[in-house]
């Protein structure tokens, strides 16, 4: 069953905490005490929880009965600070928003993000191998941000999403490095592009059955 409420949260930046990330939140439902969190696209070029992909992820959540954040990076839309395509200040508002996820639900946390913010969803995930992170959903990983070899290198369970028709992600590249990695399952979506503008649909279904079958592992 989905959830349809949700709300705004100010996420203190762990650095600066006076200064805030904006997000938004959806709850899962009561018997499930899950959260995944999403990380929209590069911030120099429009990315933000604006995004048709970080909605489709955050509703995929929600159908599965998991909660979900998704939060601006500094400088955009409601969100303090600079705007920065700098990999550490991803790393620290990355780390800030799981640190908001982990305290608002009890359980396993889902490290999510699409384009420039599935690299620092991975990198996420590498830091907290032995910790609360358990799946990881990547939607169009660029190999020059992130190394497929990084993410076929992933203790988690992996779901990794792409478009067939993605100059960004070559499906070639990412197909040769992540096609037999255990615990990992690589989607490609025919006709879509790097902005899911085809596909969009089919993309929260392979990730809504993703969850499914996680869970039932």
């Amino acid at each position: 069953m989905a959830h349809l409420e949700e709300r705004m949260v100010a996420i203190a930046r762990l650095a600066v905490p006076d200064e805030s990330l904006e997000g938004v939140f959806r709850p899962g439902a009561a018997e499930n005490q899950a959260g995944t969190l999403i990380a929209p696209p590069h911030p120099l070029y429009g990315g933000s929880i604006e995004s048709p992909v970080v909605n489709e992820l955050s509703w995929a959540s929600a159908k599965s009965g998991i909660a979900s954040v998704a939060f601006n990076w500094r400088g955009v839309g409601a969100s303090a600070g600079a705007p920065s395509g700098d990999a550490v200040d991803a790393d620290e508002d990355y780390a800030a928003a799981l640190a908001h996820l982990g305290e608002t639900v009890p359980g396993s946390l889902i490290a999510a993000g699409y384009s420039f913010g599935s690299a620092a969803a991975v990198r996420a995930a590498e830091a907290n191998a032995s910790g609360r992170i358990d799946r990881v959903i990547l939607v169009a990983p660029p190999p020059a941000l992130i190394d497929p070899d990084r993410i076929a290198e992933l203790s988690q369970a992996v779901l990794v999403i792409a478009g067939a028709e993605d100059t960004l992600v070559p499906k070639d590249v990412v197909s040769a490095a992540l096609l037999d990695a255990p615990g990992l399952t690589l989607e490609v979506i025919p006709a879509a592009d790097h902005f899911f503008m085809s596909g969009l649909g089919t993309l929260g279904q392979i990730t809504q059955a993703w969850l499914a079958r996680e869970a039932a592992c």
